[in-house]
This record gives C-alpha cells, sequence and structure tokens, in this order.
C-alpha cells in the first residue's frame, strides 16, 4: 500500500479552476485503480504552513544549542513542532502530486512556504563533502498545472518558473520520478478552452494508471 500526499494550492475548487478540475479526473481515477493506497489532501490554503521567520530561527537556533523544547517560546513551540509534522509527514509518503495554478510566472506562495517546510536536511535532503545530496530517491512525483497561455514551449517558455521550481526542487530531494499534466492556452483561445480542458482531463486519467 502507498501513501499519496495530494498537495493543492488553489484557493477554488475543481468547479472554477481547471486545474483542480484535471487534478480530480486524476486522482479519482487513481483511487479507483489503487483502492488499497492511502490518499491525503492536504490543501494549503486550509492547512496552518508556517513560514520560516525569526520565531522559526529563534527556536532552531535553540535546540541546536542544546536548550530542551520546553525552553523555547510558545510561539517557537507552535511553529518549530508543525514545521516538524509537516517534514515527517512529507518524508514518509510514497507518492506527491501538486496541484497548483500559473501566477505571475510561478505558483502561489503557499506553496513556496509548504516546500521550505519539508526541505530539511537529515531528512528529504543531506550534507556531504561533494554537496547536498537528496535523501527521498524511492519517490515519485507529479505537478498538475493550469495556465492560460502556452509556456511549454515557444517565446514564453523560458518564463514559466513553477514547474521548472518543483522540477529543482525534486531534483534536489533526490525523486527519480517527476512528471507533468498541463493546461494551457485556454485563456490565449477561448474557443478552445473546453476542448483544452478535456484533452488535459484524458490525459491525467491515462497518467493515474501508471503513476
Amino acid at each position: 500500500m502507498a501513501k499519496v500526499l495530494y498537495i493543492t494550492a488553489h484557493p477554488h475548487d475543481d468547479t472554477q479552476s481547471y486545474s483542480m478540475a484535471v487534478a480530480k479526473a486524476f486522482i479519482d481515477t487513481y483511487k479507483q485503480v489503487n483502492p488499497s493506497d492511502e490518499v491525503i489532501h492536504i490543501d494549503l490554503y486550509k492547512e496552518n504552513i508556517p513560514q520560516i521567520d525569526a520565531d522559526v530561527f529563534s527556536g532552531w537556533g535553540k535546540l541546536q544549542s542544546g536548550s530542551g523544547f520546553e525552553d523555547l517560546s510558545e510561539q517557537e513551540k507552535a511553529k518549530v513542532s508543525r514545521l516538524g509534522e509537516l517534514s515527517d509527514q512529507f518524508v514518509t509518503a510514497d507518492k506527491y502530486v501538486f496541484v497548483t495554478p500559473f501566477w505571475n510566472f510561478s505558483f502561489p506562495p503557499v506553496m513556496k512556504a509548504y516546500l521550505d517546510s519539508v526541505s530539511v536536511a537529515g531528512k528529504s535532503f543531506k550534507y556531504t563533502e561533494q554537496g547536498p545530496v537528496g535523501l527521498l530517491t524511492d519517490k515519485k512525483a507529479l505537478h498538475i498545472q493550469a495556465r492560460g497561455g502556452i509556456y511549454s514551449e515557444g517565446p514564453a517558455a523560458e518564463m514559466e518558473m513553477g514547474h521548472r521550481y518543483l522540477s529543482i526542487m525534486m531534483r534536489f530531494f533526490g525523486v527519480p520520478s517527476f512528471d507533468g499534466v498541463f493546461v494551457e492556452g485556454h485563456n490565449a483561445m477561448p474557443e478552445k478552452a473546453q476542448e483544452i480542458k478535456e484533452n488535459a482531463i484524458a490525459r491525467a486519467k491515462d497518467l493515474a494508471h501508471t503513476f
């Protein structure tokens, strides 16, 4: 039985969002194909995702200097322990499905905060004499993203920084398999929007059988 984290970073549901509609088709099909797998939905707009701030650095510093957890302030305790929960959950999962819109050439900031929370030395990667090495070498990941324009190819491709960033992070973590399903061009070609959406849903369903 595999543990799948279904990580969504969108304020809208599948009735309003193309990326969420495609993601729903993917995850519903995946559950049908893999009924014994555990799928955990992490809605980043509803979860407590602490930013790495002064409290976190202070709390980490105290722990590294030998202080006990009880020596942390209440804010430090809450944030440090929550970050620990998120990173532990991430590294014990087998598969990751990231779902984001394409905002300002990237993704919503809450996704960056989440990736920061799971990027922990000794858990998702380690430092060596040759540099950092990823520890999640037995995982696989997927990114589902809707883009109003065309960014997978052509002159705008270099401006796409959402999927590219996730790709870099997965390589950094050592994840050997990272795929993408993109819904793109529906705003640029509104007359083809429904066709674009349906084609992406079909691709997502097909991928769900082998993911």
